[in-house]
């Protein structure tokens, strides 16, 4: 028996959810008096988080926005999220990243056939002026006539003189629920439709391998609108009697932390080098000397495992009240994660998951749990889901094609794009990756990031992009297919350097360009020597900017990082 099938034998028994009513009508049963939202200024019950849906839902119908489409967009806040399920409700969510240029949001409200926008202020005077057609617009972030709270008050007077079509409605788990356009990281732009089953199902598998319950205690940090957050930072926590509160940006995190000490923290792999990084450089700092001697050359995590019970121990206690007194779990995913970081956030005590997942996919996968963790792993497919590998080649690597009820309807008016990837009941994610006979999964790439040399091999960018990132020296890095002078194909690294380590390392608080450069450089031979003659990086690049990234902190592949 391998991993999966015991996995799948020792999962935990949770409730079956089949759509956003039931799931919050459930939790406010259940949890009636218990906060699901601790914010600045208020606590929210379940009881009245419940209230507040059925008036926002109650108005939205009255308002005549029946199985119509409504934008969502704006930051992290208790209105958007209850203006997603209230909107997915009675018709169709379509949330939309705040970050775009306004040109573009307003793109996607009318690409989207939406109704109305419930947004930020600030956002609603940047794209009035561009929309082509009248939309009816609802403020997030003020309190006026035409904000969420206000249609939350009126709702709560129709409400409660009779009109509660919200109790008794008939809602299809089955249709399109919520709109989401990704652009991803390859700057192609696709609808995905998303079912409130999709979701639904997902959460239930999760919650089947990951022990959630009403201790549980989330900082939101990452934005709203993509499923990720959406799913496993909310609607998990929600269906679960969790508590959630968020984070007023990423220049205070730790802050926040302190103040509203979250057990758990949805993260994406740029936070968790943040986090460790601070963590690495106080317990190395506050550690006696003799702990230390010949510390320089071995990670953090190897540090960790030589200390002694008792020290560790100590350093452990430490960090944790460093992170408000009880954080002890963090949830990563949207790239990969260096395995050192994972294995060093498990040694303090901090347990790790990763996992692997698609918007298509509403989203997750698979994942590490709490029976089984592979720090070099994403994970384990999740209850309900069949992975396979398709066509794969003599290492066993393939197109990882995956099955079951998360998977999205199609893409939004897209038919001959839903063929492309819906083959024989499979979604083919586009992802490399193989499995090893116990059932984890490893990515190894993007099928479209692929670079083929001209004796046919093979190189997977994302590949030679970790063992890079293993180098201190190196705090971002890209891999992308040139031509050298003879016309063959090259591979070639853009490095963006730590210029704090390069700073110590050579101590000196103004290194040049040509010592940044020999440094980098001299990292770059240290990858090579591992590497087999074709995968060697022959063209470096130092950067002296940071790479452009998506609003969850992936490097874009498209765009001015791929200019040469």
């Amino acid at each position: 028996m391998n991993a999966h099938e015991k996995l799948l034998k020792k999962i935990y028994s949770t409730r079956t959810i089949n759509n956003f009513r039931q799931l919050i009508y459930g939790s406010a049963e259940k949890h009636r008096k218990d906060n699901a939202f601790i914010l600045k200024d208020r606590n929210i019950s379940y009881w009245e988080f419940k209230r507040d849906y059925q008036s926002l839902c109650t108005r939205l119908l009255t308002l005549d926005y029946a199985d119509k489409r409504i934008a969502v967009i704006g930051g992290n806040s208790y209105e958007w999220i209850i203006s997603y399920l209230s909107a997915a409700t009675i018709g169709v969510v379509v949330p939309i990243d705040k970050e775009l240029c306004p040109q573009d949001i307003a793109d996607f409200v009318e690409s989207g056939d939406c109704s109305a926008v419930i947004a930020d202020k600030d956002i609603l005077d940047n794209i009035s002026p561009l929309l082509k057609k009248k939309i009816e617009m609802y403020n997030l972030d003020a309190d006026n006539d035409s904000s969420v709270h206000h249609l939350i008050q009126e709702g709560s007077l129709l409400y409660s003189s009779g009109s509660c079509e919200i109790d008794t409605m008939a809602i299809d788990e089955n249709r399109m629920s919520i709109l989401i356009f990704t652009s991803g990281t390859t700057g192609n732009s696709k609808g995905v439709c998303l079912s409130q089953k999709n979701i639904c199902v997902n959460i239930r598998s999760i919650a089947q391998m990951v022990k959630v319950d009403r201790t549980r205690h989330s900082l939101s940090i990452l934005p709203l609108h993509h499923t990720y957050e959406a799913t496993i930072g909310h609607l998990l926590l929600l269906s679960a009697g969790g508590k959630i509160s968020y984070c007023d940006g990423l220049k205070f995190i730790a802050r926040n932390i302190e103040e509203y000490k979250p057990s758990v923290i949805i993260a994406v792999p740029r936070l968790l080098d943040v986090m460790l990084n601070k963590i690495e450089k106080s317990v190395r700092g506050s550690l006696p000397d003799k702990y230390l001697k010949n510390s320089n050359d071995i990670t953090f995590n190897e540090l960790l495992c030589k200390l002694p019970f008792y020290i560790k121990f100590i350093v452990k206690r430490k960090v944790k009240a460093s992170l408000g007194g009880k954080l002890d779990m963090l949830i990563v995913g949207a790239a990969a994660t260096k395995p050192e970081v994972v294995k060093a956030f498990c040694q303090l005590g901090i347990k790790t998951y990763q996992g692997y997942g698609l918007t298509e996919c509403a989203p997750l996968l698979a994942g590490n749990n709490d029976f089984f963790i592979n720090p070099y792993s994403a994970g384990l497919p999740i209850p309900g889901v069949e992975i396979k590998i398709y066509d794969p080649n003599t290492d066993g690597i393939g197109e990882i094609i995956a099955k079951g009820d998360n998977i999205m309807l199609g893409y939004y008016k897209d038919p001959d794009a839903t063929a492309e990837v819906m083959k024989d009941g499979f979604f083919h994610t586009g992802d490399l990756g193989k499995m090893d006979e116990d059932g984890f999964v490893y990515i190894t790439g993007r099928k479209k990031n692929v670079i083929v040399m001209e004796n046919g091999k093979n190189i997977y960018p994302e590949e030679l992009e970790e063992k890079l990132a293993e180098e201190a020296v190196v705090a971002e890095a890209l891999i992308l297919g040139v031509f050298d002078k003879r016309g063959n194909t090259a591979v070639k690294a853009k490095i963006f350097p730590n210029l704090n380590f390069i700073i110590d390392y050579l101590h000196n608080n103004m290194p040049s360009k040509e010592d940044v450069h020999n440094v980098v450089q001299a990292a770059v031979e240290r990858v090579n020597e591992k590497l087999p003659a074709y995968k060697k990086i022959h063209v470096v690049e130092v950067l002296w900017s940071e790479l452009e990234k998506t609003t969850t902190q992936k490097i874009k592949r498209y765009g001015t990082n791929y200019a040469i």
